[in-house]
């Protein structure tokens, strides 16, 4: 089975194609917007890199977020609409999840994104597996968490890391500013046959003008 992941969640465009479970090919290029712009073209190079066309691939994995409301719209989107060209099922994966499989770890580990305002989404995982949902908390509310359920070896990883590192004394800070995509696709080879759906945990800062 031929598998395409895409990450647009977070500060980077990031695709991986995966045979049988086994990385073939995979980029990423660090950006802030322009997601839009970058992925069909670089999805495509990655493709014909391999001698591979998008009629060839089985399945679509894509993250869903916590993450930028924009990008991860853009990455659903496009994932949604190749699946649906081809007739292909496409998954959704949770960006937080998918930090904490970046790190390939079994230690206990917090995966923790910016969510501005004093905020961070925060998940917790063990030995691989999620210990808590994905949450929305107060960073001093968050220290508290971790510092109620750590034990020993603590990992913090993902772009909001460093904002809780003071707080937890002994910790290990490994910031990633998005997830590696090859664990994008691990996670979506297993992942339920259900269409993504955009995993908000809170409501976005634009609003709209008053009439």
């Amino acid at each position: 089975m031929l598998l395409l992941a895409i990450d647009t969640c977070l500060p980077a465009c990031s695709v991986a194609v995966t045979r049988d479970g086994e990385a073939i090919a995979w980029a990423s290029i660090p950006t802030l917007r322009g997601h839009q712009e970058l992925l069909a073209p670089m999805t495509r190079e990655l493709l014909a890199g391999k001698d591979l066309a998008f009629a060839d691939l089985d399945r679509i994995g894509v993250t869903v977020g916590p993450g930028s409301f924009t990008g991860l719209r853009v990455g659903i989107a496009f994932a949604k609409g190749l699946g649906f060209a081809l007739g292909r099922p496409a998954v959704g994966v949770g960006a937080l999840e998918a930090l904490a499989a970046s790190l390939e770890s079994q230690a206990p580990t917090a995966a923790v994104i910016d969510s501005g305002r004093g905020r961070v989404y925060l998940q917790l995982f063990a030995a691989g597996a999620a210990v808590t949902g994905p949450t929305v908390l107060e960073i001093g509310a968050a220290m508290e968490l971790l510092n109620s359920r750590r034990g020993s070896g603590l990992v913090l990883t993902g772009p909001g890391a460093g904002l809780l590192a003071d707080g937890l004394p002994g910790a290990s800070v490994l910031p990633l500013a998005a997830p590696d995509p090859r664990a994008v696709a691990r996670l979506a080879w297993r992942a339920p046959l259900a269409p993504p759906r955009p995993l908000y945990l809170r409501a976005p800062d634009a609003k709209a003008k008053a009439a």
